[in-house]
């Protein structure tokens, strides 16, 4: 009797089943429920729940191979999950999808911190990845910017849009390209365009790029959005059904500045309002509509900001922009972070002659302290055969005016030059308040160049008093940080200047100030007061440049400040390093009651106080300033910490060295 141990027939066949049976569908969310677990430090800690984040599952379902795009771009508020979305592709793809994977981060640094603050806690938390991913000592396969499964049919690799060699010889099915909009132009050209290129040979690559947007001309995120689909998310007003979309200008035009608690939008049909309360119900009708529909078979493109997101309050957004409205720099912010959208750049002055009408106009002189201007700072710019100075003056309202400006003759390391320009730091200003005089409370100069001989300068005075500063030109830089601990190449130490070494936005305090240059309301907000008797040259030095686009060698278009090779610039620059040092003093964070204590002692006229001993009735007799009614709005996050007030130091008893006095700009002779 024969006995069947197998079936040949029947076993080729399972096995051709199996080989040609087509794959489970890539279902993101469906996967991010059942491995992404949030910690008790994120807002909805817990399993990922699809009804927290609605809207992001179109565009999960454009990330899956079944969509035919090649590329999708998500331009976003800030905090509204995007780097969820990405990590959970990345952990995704590696079960559902195992490929070659490349996530581009702006700097290797920031690739680095990705790896350790994300990816390494998601590989941790699921089981199914800790499976493919198994932790050991750091080898080939398992280190912090290359990991590869443990079949090795997945590789995830972690790089930096500013290292060429990290976007070099590699082929990849699937990227990430994370902050987009923050990625600078490397040694080797256009980063976007290297990275692009790692997932040419691949026909069903999958580009997913992200990021909140920045500054317009140039922001790539904007860019792609706008050659992509368009896509918005439509949500039914909860009155009349009427499908739209939430947009900024909408909660602005119904805005009451008192009253943010009642944000809201209005509705485009039936004009009812549309609150808080109704989101979690739209967002469960939410539709995405493209206003770019040819482009989807190829790129499809995403806008969502944080009105959609139930982690952020309409309260919240319309008190964000209360506290940035006025202040360019602030509103940049406000319009990246919040309300995802590109900021409109500012890149030209306004015509100087306009500028010099409104000094010859002004109520002031130069050389004097206006009302008002309750805080002075001098920004300081050093040439190779002088040194160039500005003194402003700040108030309430990121208000300024110009007070004075100078030419001091040599070379900053010439003990003449620093012993004129201390008689300039020193020297105590008239005002309009009878009997005050003032002296700069900080000061700023440029140690970019002859950073040294400005050290061997700056060493010897107070750190409250004075500062270096240097300019970057990354639109993306804080407005004021200190530098990183520089090392002298030489011995290998760290240089001791880096304590009171600071760089600064150039760019954005750049377009900032000629935005608020067009301000002819002496009552807004970040309005700039001129002087009468500025020579036109002080004018045209102000308004020496402008942000221009040029193609690099790549092909690739750049943005970058440039002034006529004729006209100096130094006006501009020493404004600029005044502000730097009105943002070292606190300036940017003051409070009503910071003003109001600036304005107790330094605006009482002199004799005031003499006549509250000697003839108390006459003394009671004069009006004192009105203090403002107006509400404060919340502290402004964009800079440090307010310190508080301190007098200025005492005035010295001559104003200039002894011997002469400084250049005055544009004239011939000596000033004594």
């Amino acid at each position: 009797m024969g006995i069947m141990l197998a079936n040949a027939e029947r076993l080729a066949q399972l096995a051709a089943a199996e080989v040609l049976e087509p794959p489970p569908p890539v279902d993101y969310e469906l996967w991010a429920e059942g491995n992404v677990t949030f910690g008790g430090n994120d807002p909805f800690p817990g399993p990922y729940r699809r009804d927290f984040l609605p809207f992001f599952g179109e565009i999960f379902r454009a990330l899956s191979p079944e969509d035919p795009c090649r590329i999708v771009t998500l331009a976003k508020s800030a905090q509204v999950g995007g780097t969820i979305v990405a990590t959970i592709f990345v952990g995704g793809t590696m079960e559902m999808d195992p490929c070659h994977l490349l996530y581009v981060a702006p700097t290797e640094e920031l690739g680095r911190r990705w790896s350790k603050m994300k990816l390494k806690p998601l590989l941790r938390a699921s089981s199914s990845l800790r499976r493919l991913f198994p932790e050991r000592s750091r080898d080939a396969v398992d280190s912090l910017m290359y990991k590869e499964t443990e079949d090795g049919r997945g590789v995830i690799q972690a790089s930096g849009a500013n290292s060429p060699a990290s976007l070099s010889q590699v082929t990849m099915k699937r990227q990430v390209q994370d902050d987009l909009a923050k990625w600078e132009t490397n040694a080797a050209g256009d980063p976007e365009m290297q990275a692009d290129s790692r997932s040419r040979a691949i026909e069903f690559a999958k580009i997913f790029k992200i990021s909140t947007p920045l500054i317009m001309p140039g922001c790539r995120i904007t860019r792609n959005f706008r050659s992509g689909s368009q896509e918005r998310c439509y949500l039914p007003c909860p009155h009349c059904q009427r499908m739209q979309v939430l947009e900024w200008d909408n909660m602005l035009a119904n805005l009451d500045p008192t009253h943010p608690e009642e944000a809201h939008f209005t509705c485009v049909a039936c004009g009812c309002e549309i609150r808080d309360h109704h989101r979690p119900e739209m967002l469960r009708r939410h539709e995405w509509r493209a206003d770019n529909p040819e482009a989807a078979r190829y790129h499809r493109s995403f806008h969502i900001w944080s009105a959609y997101s139930l982690l952020q309050s309409f309260e919240t957004i319309a008190r964000e922009w209360l506290r940035a409205k006025g202040d360019p720099a602030a509103e940049q912010v406000f319009l990246n972070d919040t309300a995802g959208l590109a900021y409109e750049t500012q890149g030209e002055a306004p015509p100087w002659e306009e500028l010099r009408d409104r000094g010859r106009a002004s109520h002031y002189d130069r050389g004097t302290v206006p009302m008002g201007a309750l805080v002075l700072t001098l920004g300081i710019d050093c040439q190779k055969d002088r040194v160039e100075w500005q003194l402003v003056g700040w108030g309430r309202e990121r208000r300024r005016w110009v007070v004075d400006v100078g030419v001091i003759p040599g070379h900053i390391s010439e003990p003449r030059t620093q012993e004129m320009l201390d008689g300039v730091r020193d020297q105590p200003w008239p005002t309009m308040v009878p009997g005050r005089r003032r002296v700069a409370d900080i000061a700023a100069i440029d140690g970019n160049a002859w950073t040294e001989e400005v050290w061997g300068y700056v060493k010897g005075r107070p750190a409250s008093r004075i500062i270096m500063v240097r300019g970057r030109g990354e639109e993306t830089a804080p407005l004021l940080e200190k530098v990183k601990r520089e090392r002298n190449p030489k011995t290998g130490k760290i240089r001791k200047y880096s304590s009171r070494f600071y760089n600064f936005a150039a760019s954005v305090l750049k377009m900032a100030l000629y935005r608020n240059a067009k301000k002819a309301d002496p009552q807004e907000f970040g309005y700039i007061g001129m002087p009468r008797g500025l020579d036109d040259d002080y004018y045209m030095q102000f308004c020496a440049e402008k942000r221009v686009a040029k193609s690099n060698k790549s092909g690739f278009t750049v943005y970058s400040w440039e002034k006529d090779p004729v006209q100096a610039n130094e006006a501009l620059d020493t404004m600029n390093q005044a502000e730097c040092a009105a943002i070292r003093f606190g300036v940017r964070a003051f409070q009503d009651s910071n003003w109001d204590k600036l304005e107790d002692e330094r605006e009482m006229p002199a004799a005031e106080a003499q006549l509250d001993l000697e003839q108390p009735g006459l003394a009671l007799s004069m009006p004192k300033r009105p203090r403002s009614k107006k509400v404060q709005p919340a502290e402004d996050n964009s800079a440090a910490a307010a310190p508080e007030p301190t007098p200025p130091p005492a005035a010295p008893a001559a104003a200039a060295p002894a011997g002469g006095g400084w250049l005055d700009r544009g004239k011939k002779g000596w000033l004594s």
